[in-house]
């Protein structure tokens, strides 16, 4: 089968389409066959080990023989494991794995899939898990949201930020969100009640309206993100898109400023640590189904075009998801 793979850090370019062998499956574990993957910035983190910090689990010189980038996707059912009894070949899934997405054939954990909606294509399918799961337990499971709350998402026009916008507004919240003059109505249309242009207005400077502010971008102190949020409300930080590049952390420095500040204010600051996990991606199925929450794709490329498609994705212009196509 073809996959991507990469035997030194760097630019996407370093990425090479090579012939390997299709993965064999453990007992818990089902092969799918692909038809479509996502792109992160996940991915090109992985791959030019940024922040260094990626290192310590791939490789510290050097990616370990066999590692095949991506963590999204969606396709069909081949073949599944003795323990597997849930799903048969043909069906039709998607989900999420911590590397091994870029190629035409996946083994996944049965607990990272999902049955994928039948009014899904397979590419807005694959742009759902990684991105609408971080969304989905930053509000839920740090934010504590409910109804009647008032809810801000810094980088509302993101993979993130297109799914947290949708949720918030599934769980009956009224939202607020912050982008650029040029991605305005496209958050208006995903349900946001307000809209802040942050080339006219520091949105920081909202003091005490808001229940829960989640930050995808992270060009601000966590300090200065407190400032907007009501005395009982709460901060999610899910790591940072504008993060330093080259750094030993990257978007983990903001997330450990979070959490030295934290014990020492009122208010609550919390990060989101993604977990994959076939329930929550039910449960967003059933959203998707009900036509709350839809999967916003920028644009979509081939297999072929990997590299290419990390390389948009790292100019941070994209609107919602990259979907690839096999």
């Amino acid at each position: 089968m073809k996959a991507w793979t990469w035997n030194r850090y760097g630019p996407p370019d370093v990425l090479e389409l090579k012939d390997v062998g299709e993965p064999g499956i453990a007992a818990d574990e089902v092969l799918v066959r692909t038809r479509a993957v996502s792109v992160n910035p996940y991915d090109w983190r992985h791959v030019g080990a940024d922040p260094k910090l990626v290192r310590l689990s791939i490789g510290l010189r050097r990616p370990k023989p066999g590692l095949i980038p991506g963590a999204d996707l969606a396709g069909v059912v081949e073949r599944v494991g003795a323990g597997v009894t849930d799903l048969r070949p043909g069906d039709e899934v998607f989900g999420e794995v911590r590397l091994g997405s870029f190629a035409e054939a996946v083994a996944v954990p049965r607990s990272r899939l999902a049955v994928k909606p039948a009014g899904l294509t397979f590419e807005q399918a694959a742009a759902v898990p990684m991105a609408a799961h971080t969304a989905l337990q930053g509000l839920r499971d740090v934010g504590g949201i409910e109804a009647g709350r008032r809810v801000l998402v810094n980088g509302a026009s993101g993979g993130i930020g297109t799914f947290a916008v949708q949720l918030a507004k599934a769980y009956g919240a009224e939202v607020t969100g912050v982008c650029s003059t040029r991605n305005t109505e496209l958050v208006r249309s995903l349900g946001a009640d307000d809209v802040v242009d942050y080339t006219r207005e520091d949105f920081t400077d909202r003091e005490g309206r808001y229940d829960l502010v989640m930050d995808i971008v992270g060009d601000r102190s966590p300090l200065r993100l407190r400032r907007p949020l009501t005395p009982r409300g709460r901060l999610v930080l899910v790591g940072g898109i504008a993060s330093p590049r080259r750094s030993l952390l990257g978007p983990a420095a903001q997330l450990l400023r979070g959490s030295l500040v934290s014990p020492f204010v009122g208010r609550r600051i919390g990060a989101v640590r993604w977990k994959p996990n076939s329930a929550d991606l039910e449960f967003l199925a059933g959203l998707m189904e009900k036509g709350q929450v839809v999967p916003v794709i920028d644009r979509t490329y081939p297999f072929t075009e990997i590299p290419e498609a990390l390389r948009y994705l790292e100019r941070g212009r994209a609107r919602g998801k990259i979907a690839i196509t096999l």
